[in-house]
């Protein structure tokens, strides 16, 4: 069998390499390509580490941060959208009958939810749940933790929740008395429903009566 020559095209042509030239080349090929995708690496390598004292510090979460879903019961048309659009199919829906989103009030009314829960033994954090929501009451949050001791803990039924007022699941180190400052501040956010903002801002207890109102249990 003839060997092909090695080389490259130029204007129609063949452009024989050495052989000493094209071992040297090739060497710097790999070198250069080493280079080019090591360099942010080396940057980090010689940065100044920071350590946060986590739990005494908060941990550092970018603004588009996936932790934890909040959800606003009061809003959802149990429309099954975020269900359908999950890859994993981590969320269960169960309700009475149909909601309707009343536009003036920015209150769903109709069937009463029975279930809400999200597996997250499964969940992907990927958010695909939460752009579909035409009501927008699916978002994700900003609790980072949610260690269990076993599997049906991860679990989390958010119709449970809502019955207590909550919008998110309490990770075991929120439900503790004394808290480091920011976990008390983060903790105040969601028992006081400062991450919702719509027409029921700053009316806690109405927008509890709505959670209550969308529940087949209100006990």
């Amino acid at each position: 069998m003839r060997a092909t020559p090695t080389g490259s095209f130029s204007g129609g042509k063949m452009n024989q390499m050495s052989p000493v030239r094209e071992y040297f080349h090739n060497i710097w090929q790999t070198v250069s390509t080493i280079l080019i995708g090591m360099r942010i690496s080396l940057k980090y390598c010689f940065a100044k580490t920071v350590t946060l004292q986590y739990p005494d510090v908060a941990p550092a979460l970018q603004p588009r941060y996936r932790g934890f879903h909040f959800y606003e019961i009061e809003k959802c048309i149990a429309c099954d959208l975020c269900a359908k659009a999950c890859p994993v199919d981590c969320i269960y829906i169960e309700k009475t009958g149909p909601r309707k989103l009343d536009k003036v009030s920015g209150i769903a009314a109709g069937g009463l939810m029975t279930r809400y829960a999200i597996d997250y033994a499964k969940c992907m954090f990927c958010a695909l749940c939460v752009d579909p929501c035409p009501t927008d009451c699916i978002h994700m949050g900003n609790i980072h933790d949610m260690s269990g001791f076993n599997r049906e803990s991860m679990i989390v039924e958010f119709t449970e929740l809502a019955k207590d007022g909550l919008q998110t699941p309490q990770p075991l180190w929120m439900t503790k008395e004394k808290l480091p400052e920011w976990a008390a501040t983060r903790k105040k956010e969601w028992t006081e429903f400062a991450n919702s903002n719509d027409k029921m801002s700053h009316d806690r207890e109405a927008r509890r009566v709505a959670m209550g109102d969308a529940l087949a249990d209100n006990a």
